[in-house]
């Protein structure tokens, strides 16, 4: 074939579409794949066909009796990293974060959150719309959350949206991570499985459909951080101790050598493949009120200080690192992940961005002079525009 001869994709063999189909993983790359023409859109049908649709009932991490109890509900997010392709000016080259949930009980409205303090934003900038044709759109990672539905008063109306903007939900207190496998645009429902650390450090399980919650570990209720790793579960604990969960017994089988991590908490973090323990240390113990982590007030930890190893799997070992490269992590309240700085705007490289228990403002950590900092929140690095049905 010539250098200078064209391909066109709308004229491959039909019988290679729904294979390449359905090995897309995100549902932005499905949507692209369908937007193609409409043989391409025949070949494979639409992922909502398939896919969970949030908020999922999912049970409450917390006992009370049958008839008093409020049903909690599983929601999914997704961090998009977006790039415009005709900026305006040098500055806007860069891509920023969203945070997307679209929620299937109103109608498919979607809500954005902060990817960092995972607050609810709003939509200052009214005169702007965003077009994803003229937009880079990568999807990153998922979050998911726990929360308690209610409706505000009691509506008689049957207006539609007089009954959606009448419902409200809540974060439940006390849930630190929540994290489901498989999420695949392909997975049914009926295939997944969550797990949830809740409490001062308990875990839990359940599928879809389950009515309580499994106590996974009954001896040590002291784990930090749970992560879906090359297709399995990892969690670790306050003593930097990592185990694989064995997904059919939901046996926990240590993964790792200990970690021997002095601080006081730990998180997971995959970036560029490998196994990444950020641990943070803090200037208190982390306080425990009605057997959960106490989320405010004066007297809440503040950080001091950060280390980040990196699992070597040749040797292994966990090796203490220095520097993150051109990376920085992230760590939300529900979800950790590695970006490139350098195509982010706002974002330095060798750096941690997170937020402490009683704030609102992301801060930043640098490795390079363990310096810390805010985040500079600005129209370029966080744009806020009425979104379009990304999925």
């Amino acid at each position: 074939m010539d250098d200078g001869e064209k391909v066109e994709w709308s004229e491959l063999p039909k019988e290679l579409l729904p294979t390449i189909g359905k090995n897309l993983d995100t549902r932005i790359d499905i949507v692209r794949f369908r937007s193609v023409c409409n043989t391409w859109r025949s070949s494979i049908p639409h992922f909502l066909s398939y896919s969970p649709r949030f908020p999922l009932i999912f049970p409450t991490p917390y006992s009370a009796p049958t008839p008093n109890r409020t049903p909690a509900y599983l929601c999914q997010s997704t961090i998009y990293r977006l790039q415009s392709l005709n900026p305006s000016s040098t500055s806007l080259n860069k891509a920023w974060l969203i945070k997307v949930e679209q929620d299937s009980n109103s109608g498919g409205k979607f809500r954005l959150f902060d990817p960092i303090s995972n607050r609810r934003t709003r939509y200052p900038i009214p005169n702007k719309t965003l077009n994803l044709f003229d937009s880079r759109v990568v999807e990153l990672t998922k979050a998911y959350t726990l929360r308690y539905q209610f409706r505000a008063g009691s509506s008689t109306s049957t207006n539609e949206i007089e009954q959606v903007l009448s419902v409200f939900d809540t974060p439940i207190f006390g849930v630190n991570k929540v994290v489901m496998f498989p999420d695949s645009p392909w997975t049914n429902v009926n295939a997944s499985a969550a797990f949830v650390i809740f409490n001062d450090g308990k875990l839990g399980f359940a599928k879809s459909g389950d009515e309580e919650l499994i106590l996974v570990d009954r001896e040590s209720f002291d784990y930090d951080d749970i992560i879906v790793y090359k297709g399995q579960f990892y969690v670790i604990n306050s003593l930097g101790i990592v185990s694989w969960i064995d997904h059919s017994s939901l046996k926990l089988v240590q993964f790792l050598p200990p970690l021997c991590g002095l601080g006081s908490q730990k998180h997971l973090v995959e970036s560029c493949g490998a196994l990444y323990v950020v641990d943070r240390y803090l200037d208190r113990e982390r306080r425990v009120e009605n057997d959960a982590f106490y989320m405010g007030g004066a007297d809440c930890a503040q950080s001091i200080g950060f280390k980040v190893y990196r699992f070597d799997e040749e040797w292994g070992r966990w090796e203490l690192k220095e520097s993150l490269g051109d990376r920085a992590f992230v760590l939300g309240n529900d979800c950790c992940f590695s970006v490139m700085a350098k195509e982010l705007s706002g974002y330095k490289r060798n750096c941690i961005y997170f937020t402490d228990q009683d704030e609102v403002r992301a801060r930043v950590f640098s490795l390079e002079d363990n310096s810390f900092g805010y985040l500079s929140y600005s129209e370029e690095s966080h744009p806020s525009w009425p979104l379009p049905n990304l999925l």
